[in-house]
């Protein structure tokens, strides 16, 4: 599924072909997926945004320089992706005066619908959703105080709450930079300072790379000029489990967690179990020991 670095790549590239551009017509035969697109048309495109993996058109009225007063609002779901020509898996036509640009999904799960700015409460997750990674509101302290309460990192990372665009890629990629396994819960605030810094050099990275591509088949993350991401070549876990670990050269394990295929190496990134569990467990021993005397 398409995380942050390529909805924020596919933003970048489609952008010149919509800006300043009029929609005449968005064409779909799925109105229960892609929402009152009938709103977007005769509105000028005023420029392209995007929050976490939601890719946002600024739609404006045609005349005037006001502020726009309609999104709408992308999720390319796992196989959705901007083409310039339509094929047997083209779902949304979206023509414009400057042109036609064609939404293929081959799996069908993207998404589209047209809101006012903010008015989010069909979308819970983007309603709910935190901070942008490379921002200055991602800020250190904040995410540390609400690391220090989660659960399981990993989980939490990927409920978009306390950052946003994070998915199953890059949270296994963060983890392993920061050393931290993926079921740790309750982070120290010296784990919290690695996972920080790890998110936002992660995620930096694969944006100015253009994103990752996995496999070869249709539904593959691809940009609409044919061009593939890079940063898969960067992976340091992420779909390289039975192989080393480029650290320490520990077999890299796969397992699953909330339901989720996941990548570590057990030597870099060791549960530790928090400090009350710890002091729970020694107490207990120390009473089995009593009672056995």
């Amino acid at each position: 599924m398409p995380e942050l670095p390529e909805v924020e790549t596919t933003r970048r590239k489609i952008e010149p072909l919509l800006r300043d551009r009029t929609i005449l017509h968005v064409e779909h035969d799925a109105p229960h997926k892609y929402r009152d697109t009938h709103l977007a048309a005769g509105r000028r495109v005023t420029g392209l945004s995007r929050r976490g993996k939601y890719l946002m058109l600024n739609l404006a009225p045609p005349q005037g320089d006001g502020p726009h007063d309609l999104e709408f609002i992308v999720h390319l779901g796992m196989t959705g992706g901007f083409r310039l020509e339509g094929s047997k898996h083209t779902r949304v036509t979206i023509r414009t005066d400057g042109g036609d640009l064609f939404f293929d999904d081959a799996r069908r799960f993207g998404k589209m619908a047209v809101v006012r700015p903010g008015e989010y409460a069909g979308m819970p997750t983007l309603a709910a959703m935190g901070p942008e990674p490379l921002s200055g509101e991602f800020r250190e302290e904040a995410f540390a105080a609400l690391a220090a309460q989660a659960g399981a990192v990993k989980p939490w990372l990927l409920s978009q709450r306390p950052v946003s665009g994070v998915g199953n890629i890059y949270a296994d990629e963060s983890l392993w930079h920061a050393g931290i396994h993926p079921a740790q819960s309750h982070l120290t605030r010296d784990e919290a300072a690695r996972l920080y810094a790890a998110v936002r050099d992660v995620m930096g990275r694969a944006v100015e790379a253009g994103g990752s591509s996995l496999g070869s088949g249709v539904g593959n993350y691809r940009q609409h000029d044919g061009l593939s991401g890079l940063f898969q070549h960067a992976h340091a876990v992420y779909g390289r489990g039975g192989q080393p670990c480029p650290r320490c050269w520990t077999t890299i394990e796969k397992t699953v967690l909330a339901q989720r295929g996941t990548h570590h190496c057990p030597q870099c990134q060791p549960l530790r179990r928090p400090e009350g569990q710890a002091q729970a467990g020694q107490a207990h021993k120390g009473q089995a020991q009593e009672g056995r005397a």
